[in-house]
């Protein structure tokens, strides 16, 4: 089970963001009705730049894709640490309703458990926090 484990929580994170990403392209899941003014106000500004959210949905394909099929994990993982943070943090600050905030924090266990806690890839994440001098 613990070496099950890994792989389980990898697909399950490369699948949300995976799917969540191409919707970004081909919006085949609705927009719910009602949306929160800030959030819409949050958005629009991302879009207005014309770029970025097309920068975000295809790095979400991307990792997720990692993720699906093992390849690179710890750099996918990297990668989405800050989009899975500002996430948390959107929902938390500009639209706190349960469910959001719920589905932001599983997806953020999700990252710190194969981060920090799967063997799998855990030395090598780790790492990248160890204090070294260049000589």
């Amino acid at each position: 089970m613990k070496t099950k484990m890994p792989i389980v929580a990898r697909i399950i994170l490369g699948l949300i963001f995976f799917v969540f990403g191409l919707n970004g392209f081909f919006h085949f899941i609705p927009m719910p009705a009602e949306v929160p003014e800030k959030i819409m106000t949050f958005m629009g500004g991302l879009m207005s730049s014309g770029f970025f959210i097309p920068l975000l949905k295809g790095t979400e394909v991307v990792c997720g894709a990692l993720l699906i099929v093992g390849a690179f994990v710890p750099l996918a993982l990297v990668v989405l640490a800050p989009i899975i943070l500002n996430i948390f943090l959107t929902h938390a600050f500009l639209d706190p309703n349960a469910f959001a905030i719920t589905l932001a924090t599983v997806i953020g266990l999700l990252e710190i458990y194969l981060a920090f806690f799967a063997i799998l890839y855990s030395d090598i994440v780790k790492q990248l926090f160890q204090l070294r001098s260049f000589k």
